[in-house]
């Protein structure tokens, strides 16, 4: 199920949504605590977590999939959002250094090649940072939030997708260690009952952050893969004996000549 931009927003706007918004924020700029003469792209809904990097990178887009619809961002400047097609980014190979992604993959319909897509605009070396539901948590079961949307994934899926889109995980956090509905509640500590879920509760945080680098890897050269191709090993195939290998002679035209026997037939 695709939850629409509205609904999206209108969590984020609630008393919940900006708690867990804020967890979030903490998680991750404790993984990019400076993104100065970077440029970044939000993916997804990931416009509650760009704002901190808009007076910091050179340049912050954020792109939403049409399945979703799209929201004017930032309030009060100039429009920073555009709405895309997840399979087919509007972008040019290797436009961005960093990629943040919320709200995006659980709900893809085409997760693999929305993941390539993203490895094609991401520049040398660049870096994804995903945030998705943990499937172990009860924020995977909450409908009343957007984590209980759509699939949710282990680090093991995580891991594998990442690794078939040529990433390599770097960095594992994760966030919302508190249940939905004792979240509020704690919402002035919400920090400190952060580091203790952290510290205690790993695998029960309601998301997953992961930190993945483009991976490039070298071609083999024409030259060298041609000389590979030349350098195999011989056959050998097994040749029939026999009279089977008499007949096959005489029709190739090899071999040795036929026998002729030197007997007379006997008289009647």
């Amino acid at each position: 199920m695709h939850l629409d931009v509205i609904d999206m927003h209108a969590f984020y706007s609630s008393r919940l949504g900006q708690t867990a918004a804020a967890a979030l924020q903490r998680e991750v700029r404790a993984i990019w605590p400076n993104l100065s003469g970077y440029s970044v792209l939000g993916l997804g809904y990931a416009t509650p977590f760009l704002t901190p990097f808009l007076g910091e990178a050179i340049r912050v887009v954020g792109a939403m999939p049409a399945r979703q619809g799209v929201i004017y961002w930032p309030a009060g400047g100039a429009a920073l959002t555009m709405l895309v097609d997840e399979v087919e980014l509007p972008l040019p190979d290797a436009a961005f250094d960093r990629v943040l992604v919320a709200h995006y993959l659980e709900t893809s319909e085409h997760i693999r090649p929305a993941l390539r897509e993203i490895w094609r605009i991401l520049a040398p070396g660049g870096k994804l940072l995903l945030i998705a539901p943990n499937r172990n948590s009860l924020w995977a079961r909450r409908e009343s939030t957007p984590f209980g949307h759509g699939r949710p994934f282990s680090r093991l899926q995580l891991t594998s997708l990442l690794r078939d889109a040529m990433f390599t995980p770097e960095c594992w956090r994760g966030a919302l260690h508190m249940p939905p509905l004792l979240l509020p509640l704690f919402s002035g500590r919400g920090g400190g009952r952060e580091l203790f879920g952290s510290s205690f509760l790993p695998r029960l945080a309601g998301v997953h952050l992961v930190e993945a680098r483009k991976q490039i890897y070298a071609p083999i050269p024409a030259v060298e893969a041609a000389g590979r191709r030349r350098q195999r090993s011989p056959v050998l195939r097994p040749v029939p004996t026999g009279p089977a290998t008499a007949r096959f002679c005489r029709a190739a035209g090899t071999g040795p000549a036929p026998q002729i026997s030197s007997r007379r037939p006997e008289n009647d």
